[in-house]
């Protein structure tokens, strides 16, 4: 049975007619069963533009936004009507299993925690990214839902994250690194020292500390770090790949020569931009919350908008939350029974 995803239609800087642009593509690429939630008279005139005869969209009415620059717990404290906070709601409640939103990062956060909650036994639920390496994909987190961490965190983190590579991207058995300033075990902060110490007692193909590098070259599956160091570096690399598509534009209109050579690799460029181009991972999924919450990025087009919808689908079809309560309540055992 096809899981039904609640969908925040007035997130994200191009909200709504691109959000329910990839809803519509979604619904009918995948057949699943959508809801909207946002202010009725402005989704309706969206999907009045589309033929969604056969599809399974139906709106739900939420009369306030979020806007992308508002203090998260001032949203949540205010705008009970918001279309977060009902999105966020109709998942509490059962009616939805998962939702999606390309609005404010922090305020979805926020909401989720207070309104969706924990699973039981988890401490501080992490924000994975989902990027490219040389391979495949490699699952990093926390990338900026929990900027001070202490080790017990990044252990949670790691087995979170190996379970989603797991379940979700099909690596079958994850190699799973803690982010630091060396290879060697010694290296790193008491913070990573004191967690690198418990991953290697436990069954997750722990490989050790890692670098940087290690993000993109496929050494490993899962690179774990706290929310600080995560969001920063995840925010330089955005930049980065920014500033290299703007350095070719720029390069290659200084010739002639180099505009031909840009026509001959042209295929290159464009499977370059798509490997690295966020709308084809769509979103980045808040794990440790009951239920699925996935988060997309705030100019979310149509196609990123659909591809996280195909996100929140196979977070709920491979039962990614049932993995982690189990793998949480088994470490804290573990832990309890060292203790005694």
């Amino acid at each position: 049975m096809n899981p039904v995803i609640a969908v925040d239609a007035m997130g994200g800087d191009h909200a709504p007619g691109c959000v329910v642009d990839g809803c519509v593509q979604a619904a009918r690429e995948y057949g699943l069963p959508l809801l909207l939630v946002g202010r009725r008279q402005e989704v309706e005139a969206e999907l009045g533009r589309h033929d969604t005869r056969g599809l399974s969209i139906e709106l739900v009415h939420a009369s306030e936004t979020v806007g992308m620059g508002e203090s998260p717990t001032t949203a949540l404290r205010r705008k009970k009507d918001s279309s977060i906070r009902v999105g966020a709601e109709l998942v509490r409640n059962g009616k939805a299993q998962a939702f999606v939103s390309a609005g404010n990062t922090g305020a979805v956060m926020t909401t989720a925690k207070v309104v969706v909650g924990a699973l039981e036994g988890v401490a501080r639920p992490a924000l994975t990214a989902i990027v490219p390496n040389l391979r495949g994909r490699s699952v990093w987190l926390d990338v900026g839902a929990n900027v001070d961490c202490r080790p017990d965190h990044l252990v949670q983190f790691a087995l979170m994250g190996h379970l989603y590579a797991r379940e979700v991207l099909g690596i079958s058995r994850p190699r799973v690194g803690l982010l630091s300033i060396g290879e060697e075990d010694g290296k790193g902060n008491e913070q990573t020292r004191e967690a690198f110490k418990v991953l290697k007692s436990i069954d997750i193909n722990f490989q050790g500390n890692c670098e940087g590098r290690d993000i993109f070259n496929a050494n490993m599956d899962v690179i774990i770090c706290d929310g600080f160091i995560g969001n920063v570096s995840l925010k330089a690399i955005e930049s980065v790949v920014e500033a290299v598509e703007a350095f070719l534009r720029e390069e290659i209109s200084k010739s002639l020569p180099a505009r031909l050579g840009f026509l001959l690799s042209r295929n290159a460029f464009r499977n370059f931009k798509k490997r690295v181009d966020y709308a084809e991972y769509g979103g980045v999924p808040l794990l440790g919350i009951k239920g699925c919450v996935i988060i997309g990025h705030g100019h979310s087009s149509a196609k990123a908008i659909k591809s996280a919808v195909r996100v929140a689908r196979d977070f709920t079809v491979h039962k990614v939350n049932d993995r982690i309560h189990e793998a949480i309540i088994e470490l804290s055992k573990n832990q309890q029974r060292l203790a005694v």
